[in-house]
């Protein structure tokens, strides 16, 4: 564990200190299991958000490409009335929106802050066009598992997101390609140099990205038995700050999978905290946001210090 990951696990200790005092309820096991069901939806997404950091880019339209998967996936599946196309529909979205982006980063040469801001626009409103904004009901059982299933007490949900992020792990550190993520991070002229291919690889990280996105609006649908249009409205808000307080940076070639999830982790305990303490959700936005701008500032200072 390096020394940014340290820094967040002792920040989750010490707000775990503080509402197991300041809230009889938090250490319960219900309460417990229900914080790392917030944190599963918000890490999956970010695993994928944190490849594409590393590797210089940035996806502002998870949020986005999360609502139109899950509206997509349960349109198929009340037309098709198949819950595999319907699953298959929903991911496929998000990888599709994905590969949109990779291609406006790496053949069209678009900065991914301004071409993700537009895709985010593009996907909400198609999500909007095709329920007219209303709910659509999705009952489909794989959504319904994936939301609100449980094994035992342990949501299904959690245990995804586990088995994820070690899989991401693996990949991120042991395999060819995740190294060439890390290395285009560092420097894409030097690794273009090296032979890796930094166009195919950026391509690559935003259709995991656009996957993952995906399946985290199937969960997140299949939780509340419906497909919002207006699902995952600011998410990209809290998959971001999980992917900076984990420790990437956002100038690219650094990063861990382990950070993340502990950076999702520690957003999913303040939000649990605000609302066992009775603090307005305005705060919450609020709260977020500050959180990015410490990450960041210490992010840049480190930087600055090794420079």
């Amino acid at each position: 564990m390096g020394q940014r990951e340290t820094s967040v696990a002792l920040m989750i200790l010490l707000v775990v200190v503080y509402l197991s005092f300041a809230n009889p309820f938090f250490l319960t096991p219900r309460n417990l299991l229900n914080v790392g069901r917030q944190a599963s939806v918000v890490a999956i997404v970010a695993l994928g958000e944190a490849l594409v950091i590393i590797a210089r880019g940035l996806d502002l339209s998870v949020g986005s490409t999360l609502g139109l998967a899950a509206v997509v996936a349960a349109y198929v599946d009340r037309t098709a009335g198949s819950a595999v196309m319907a699953l298959l529909a929903g991911l496929g979205v998000g990888g599709l929106t994905g590969l949109v982006n990779g291609t406006l980063f790496t053949r069209l040469n678009i900065n991914p802050f301004i071409a993700t801001l537009g895709t985010l626009s593009v996907a909400r409103g198609l999500a909007l066009l095709m329920t007219g904004g209303i709910p659509i009901p999705f009952t489909a059982g794989f959504a319904d598992f994936l939301g609100a299933g449980r094994f035992y007490t342990v949501p299904i949900s959690l245990i995804l997101m586990i088995v994820l992020a070690i899989v991401f792990h693996i990949f991120a550190s042991r395999t060819r390609i995740g190294r060439n993520i890390y290395a285009i991070g560092d420097s894409p002229a030097a690794a273009r140099l090296a032979g890796i291919d930094v166009e195919g690889t950026r391509l690559l990280v935003f259709i995991l990205c656009g996957l993952l996105a995906g399946l985290g609006g199937i969960i997140l649908s299949g939780n509340l038995a419906s497909a919002n249009p207006d699902l995952g409205r600011g998410y990209e808000l809290d998959v971001i700050a999980a992917v900076i307080l984990g420790g990437t940076a956002l100038a690219g070639g650094r990063g861990s999978i382990l950070g993340v999830v502990l950076g999702a982790l520690l957003m999913a305990l303040l939000s649990n905290g605000f609302v066992l303490l009775g603090i307005s959700a305005h705060w919450q936005i609020v709260c977020k946001g500050l959180v990015i701008i410490l990450a960041v500032g210490i992010d840049g200072i480190r930087r600055g210090r090794d420079d």
